[in-house]
């Protein structure tokens, strides 16, 4: 079965009460499972999906905001508790490495002893840390495309795409950037990040905080409407509004980010949530 599984679907790394969590995705494509990102709940949300842990193998990571790494390492060692003993690879940007390292010399003690008093397979045997850039990351039978994409004030940001009998594109978090439409061209699906105006002084009133994040938000995510017009100049056949900014406001609903996107959309589209499955 091929498919997408959004894990969570919430722009940003605070966590509410009914709300939404941080972003990951599952995609299963071909015999493959890839998860796309890790923020917090990845491992729950895998379960959830129906993944067995100790099946986990290869791992994307857009960048490096927490909401999109914080459970990377986690979920590693939690299959690896699970029963994992196979090689796990990890694509992610400059800067991977140092995280990997870092996590590994929080849970080093830890990591001794379950080698020594319950046999497992040292952890850092089974896993590769690789960096990647913009271009082709992966080769046939199932290709992975990198492009750099606009996110201040972060450097190595980047969308995916990923090819086998389908191709499904994931935004990444990006402003604005009308190269992803020919990235995404004829994309099968398109989950794409999403800001909604309407909703921006509510994230600001709820964090506390006032000019530099509404600056940040603008500048670096892209606003439904614009959604719309990549998913159009693209000509992919569905999208799927991810990465929602904000994910956890009582007063927006689905019709709210639809209606957005319609302005330059006519195709099928849909506002993500945590758990939806997507069938390729």
């Amino acid at each position: 079965m091929n498919r997408v599984v959004l894990l969570g679907t919430k722009g940003g790394p605070a966590i509410r009460a009914g709300g939404a969590m941080p972003t990951s995705s599952l995609l299963e494509l071909d015999g493959r499972r890839v998860v796309v990102d890790c923020g917090l709940g990845v491992t729950k949300g895998l379960v959830q999906a129906g993944m067995d842990l100790k099946t986990l193998d290869l791992i994307f990571i857009t960048h490096l905001h927490s909401d999109h790494l914080l459970e990377l390492g986690p979920l590693i060692h939690t299959a690896w508790t699970t029963g994992l003993n196979s090689p796990v690879t990890v694509y992610g940007p400059p800067g991977i490495r140092d995280y990997w390292a870092g996590f590994m010399g929080s849970v080093a003690y830890d990591n001794r002893i379950r080698v020594y008093d319950e046999g497992r397979v040292p952890l850092d045997e089974l896993v590769t840390v690789q960096v990647y850039d913009e271009g082709e990351v992966m080769g046939a039978p199932l290709r992975v495309q990198a492009l750099r994409v606009p996110h201040p004030p972060i450097k190595d940001a980047f969308a995916l795409r990923f090819d086998g009998t389908k191709s499904v594109t994931f935004s990444g978090d990006t402003t604005y950037f009308p190269p992803l439409a020919v990235f995404a061209q004829g994309s099968d699906l398109l989950v794409h990040e999403a800001l909604l105006p309407a909703g921006v002084e509510t994230v600001i009133a709820r964090t506390g905080l006032g000019d530099k994040l509404r600056n940040h938000l603008y500048a670096s995510h892209t606003k439904a409407e614009d959604v719309g017009r990549i998913a159009q100049a693209a000509g992919v056949r569905r999208l799927v509004l991810n990465h929602l900014v904000p994910a956890d406001d009582p007063t927006i609903g689905p019709q709210d980010w639809l209606s957005q996107v319609a302005l330059e959309w006519d195709g099928k589209a849909d506002v993500g949530t945590d758990g939806m499955e997507i069938l390729l």
